[in-house]
């Protein structure tokens, strides 16, 4: 397989599954890993889930976790 297939195959998940079982499992682990994250961790990353601070005046929590803030 030419790396530019393994690297589309690592990113793409239409295209990793869509190859045959053999050539799924001839590729290279990902460097990067498998990352699969809960919701509850990608708010954590995303700092939504702390306590929200904003600079701009009119904007309150209430409006900042509906997105209409500012």
């Amino acid at each position: 397989m030419r790396s530019i297939d393994v690297v589309r195959a690592w990113k793409d998940a239409a295209y990793r599954e869509s190859l045959e079982a053999e050539q799924r499992s001839a590729l290279p682990v990902n460097p990067a890993g498998w990352v699969e994250l809960s919701d509850d961790e990608l708010k954590a990353a995303s700092g939504l889930a702390g306590i929200i601070v904003t600079t701009f005046k009119t904007c309150t929590e209430y409006t900042f976790h509906r997105f209409h803030c500012c």
